[in-house]
């Protein structure tokens, strides 16, 4: 294991939790009116060490890599589209690029590696590992050095937010024939059949969803002797996968709340914290994924999200588009009056209507 995964992960304040949840339970509202909303409100607030959480400086990191189990024909889209959607990220074309300019928030593009590679783009960062990762169903998709670089890669990024003061990290993700490795990794994490698991992605029909199954099983069969959670990463993910894992641990390490997105941004968080559980604690799940097999991540980690809008792009766009509910939250947190400011009599304890 990298010296760096080593590190531990701090620890929500219990001080400022229990203090949040006085506060909501004195706010003007019946008790527990707000659910998710009061629920985001105290984590927040323990993950910040604050009484005041916000969420209003937010740092969304993009990884970008290809897959070489796209040689397998399990996209209904081709390589290129990867290098074609870093031009269109920077040139501000791309959803989660829109969603971020609509929040205000930091758009960072990270080049991981793409076999159609655009070369040097204004606003997209290079960290190029490979033109690709090695096609699984023949061989470990990452060497331990490229393992190595792509966790690096993700730290980096959260480095970057930390020093940009970011209240939240995102991390989105883009990679052709990325939802089989996932589903791979997946797989693996949980010890389920592909048929569980593996979905449409980008838009197979069920032929082609029983193909990648047919995929991932060969795949599992392959690495079946894989123990441990970093090892199942290096042989299954991608660089963007790994990527996103290295940023939950860097969030952890680093005291930033990470709001995660669909089903490929949750199986990086599984395996995250599969590595170091108290990555947990920092990680709030932005919404369910129409992709099959997202729930069953989720109830994995025991997390319910904030949205449920059937949503399967990826790039980040769902964990955008539950920002505003979180700045809601915060919002109702902070500025509600109490019974006491506002003079309003409280509920009469186990007689509140």
């Amino acid at each position: 294991m990298p010296a760096a995964l080593d590190r531990p992960c701090l620890e929500p304040d219990a001080a400022c939790a229990a203090a949040a949840r006085a506060r909501q339970a004195q706010l003007t509202k019946p008790p527990g009116s707000l659910g998710a909303l009061e629920d985001a409100a105290v984590q927040l607030a323990a993950l910040q060490r604050t009484a005041a959480p916000a969420v209003e400086r937010v740092w969304i990191g993009v990884f970008a890599g290809d897959h070489g189990v796209a040689a397998e024909g399990v996209s209904a889209f081709p390589q290129a589209v990867t290098g074609e959607m870093l031009r269109n990220f920077a040139g501000g074309g791309a959803a989660i690029a829109v969603l971020a300019r609509a929040l205000g928030a930091t758009l960072e593009v990270v080049n991981l590696g793409c076999v159609n590679d655009p070369g040097e783009i204004a606003g997209v960062r290079r960290a190029v590992i490979a033109p690709q990762t090695a096609n699984f169903c023949t061989a470990p998709a990452m060497t331990p050095a490229q393992l190595d670089a792509a966790l690096a890669a993700g730290a980096d990024s959260v480095r970057q937010a930390v020093a940009a003061g970011a209240q939240l990290f995102i991390g989105g993700e883009m990679g052709i024939a990325n939802t089989t490795a996932a589903t791979a990794l997946a797989c693996a994490l949980l010890d389920e059949p592909p048929l569980a698991l593996a979905g449409a992605g980008t838009g197979l029909d069920a032929a082609g969803v029983a193909h990648k199954r047919a995929v991932v099983e060969r795949a599992l069969a392959r690495h079946a002797g894989a123990a441990s959670p970093l090892e199942k990463l290096r042989r299954l993910g991608g660089f963007e996968i790994a990527a996103l894992a290295g940023a939950c641990l860097a969030a952890a390490q680093a005291g930033v709340p990470m709001l995660v997105d669909g089903f490929i941004a949750t199986a990086a968080a599984l395996a995250a914290v599969r590595i170091q559980p108290g990555v947990r604690d920092w990680l709030l799940f932005a919404h369910r994924s129409h992709e099959r097999g997202h729930a069953r991540l989720l109830d994995a980690l025991h997390a319910t999200p904030l949205l449920d809008l059937g949503l399967r792009l990826g790039e980040g766009s769902g964990a955008a588009a539950a920002v505003p509910l979180l700045r809601l939250a915060c919002a109702l947190h902070n500025g509600m009056a109490t019974f006491a400011q506002a003079g309003v009599s409280g509920a009469t304890a186990g007689h509140a209507a």
